[in-house]
């Protein structure tokens, strides 16, 4: 039998958010109900409220999300009512030809929910990111539960669902960030910042933090930043590269997603050395780059897309780092707050006055 409970959904483009009561069904098979604890505000949700990523409105908002599990469905083996899990959208299907040449992080057949969490009318809802987790429970594909230690706090361990995954993985997964390395990150926010903490997860000797917003640099420094640069003051590549003996830094890593801020990491990059695109660019933005330049740095330009992350892999390691005391994921909430709060968080997150605000429920 459906439960009721409250959610934020996003009605129409640019419309305000509101709390409306959603009918979360029973799951079915291969689907997992769960009780949601925290959720982080995410960029990516203020995309879709602007009509950004779809137009399949209503949206139910939210998807970097950690809670326990309530129910489950047929045919589910991984998880079990009771256990604590990190949610993620992309489930790997463990079929597609990314999957079976051991490359699941590409999987190219990533999965959610088959059935539709609903309004009390009966309107059906699209969850962000195939989630929908700001709201009271919500109802996923099993596979996209990652089971991790409940020892740690649900208002850091959601953050893993998205954004400080991304940056961390961009920097050791996707950058490959080694000991001695050199890194560059364009932009300190959420992202930016985790890749800073990746960075000095991985060994990396020297990490130049690069934003036009002193605060956001100050931020990254607190994060492992051995050198920050405010690129509205000056060029952000010459400052690299006399950081780095006038050579560019080994792995250059993008998050923003803007064609002059990638133009600036593809000429701040040392000969052979790396660009990572995490920043996630919009539809019409295109990049013109000399053919030649391509072809003579050498190197590799790779995109992160969630980080390159393997969440059975990458999530409870992640977690254990920081139980540990070897990654304080703590240091990237800047605010709880509650359901009816989400406008004001929306505005403060686009003035760039919160890393991450989340939601406890």
């Amino acid at each position: 039998m459906a439960q009721e409970v409250r959610g934020v959904i996003a009605p129409g483009k640019d419309e305000p958010v509101r709390i409306e009561t959603v009918l979360v069904p029973d799951p079915g098979p291969g689907e997992a109900v769960v009780r949601v604890q925290a959720c982080g505000v995410c960029h990516t949700d203020l995309h879709y409220k602007q009509g950004g990523i779809s137009d399949d409105f209503p949206f139910l908002l939210g998807h970097e999300a950690a809670g326990v599990v309530e129910s489950v469905g047929d045919g589910v083996t991984d998880v079990a009512p009771g256990d604590f899990v990190i949610l993620n959208w992309r489930a790997v299907c463990g079929k597609c030809r990314a999957c079976l040449r051991g490359r699941p992080w590409y999987c190219f057949d990533t999965h959610n929910a088959k059935q539709r969490m609903t309004l009390t009318d009966g309107t059906e809802l699209s969850p962000a990111l195939g989630i929908g987790a700001f709201a009271e429970k919500t109802l996923v594909a099993a596979g996209q539960c990652t089971k991790v230690d409940p020892a740690v706090s649900a208002q850091v361990a959601g953050l893993l669902g998205c954004g400080v995954m991304a940056g961390i993985g961009a920097a050791i997964n996707t950058g490959n960030v080694g000991r001695g390395d050199s890194v560059a990150v364009i932009g300190c926010g959420g992202v930016g910042d985790a890749a800073v903490a990746g960075s000095r997860l991985a060994g990396a000797a020297k990490i130049i933090a690069v934003d036009i917003d002193d605060r956001k640099l100050e931020t990254a420094r607190s994060m492992g930043a051995t050198h920050t640069v405010n690129s509205r003051e000056t060029d952000p590549v010459e400052a690299i590269r006399e950081l780095t003996g006038g050579f560019g830094a080994d792995v250059v890593i993008e998050a923003v997603g803007r064609p002059e801020t990638y133009e600036q990491a593809f000429y701040a990059r040392d000969l052979a050395g790396t660009v990572v695109l995490v920043g996630v660019p919009t539809p019409e933005m295109k990049i013109e780059l000399p053919l030649l330049d391509v072809f003579g740095r050498g190197g590799s330009l790779k995109s992160s897309w969630y980080g390159d992350c393997l969440p059975s892999r990458d999530f409870p390691m992640l977690i254990d780092l920081h139980l540990q005391g070897r990654l304080d994921l703590a240091a990237f909430v800047t605010e709880t707050i509650q359901l009816d709060e989400m406008e004001k968080a929306f505005e403060r997150m686009h003035r760039g006055d919160v890393l991450r605000s989340v939601v406890v429920l």
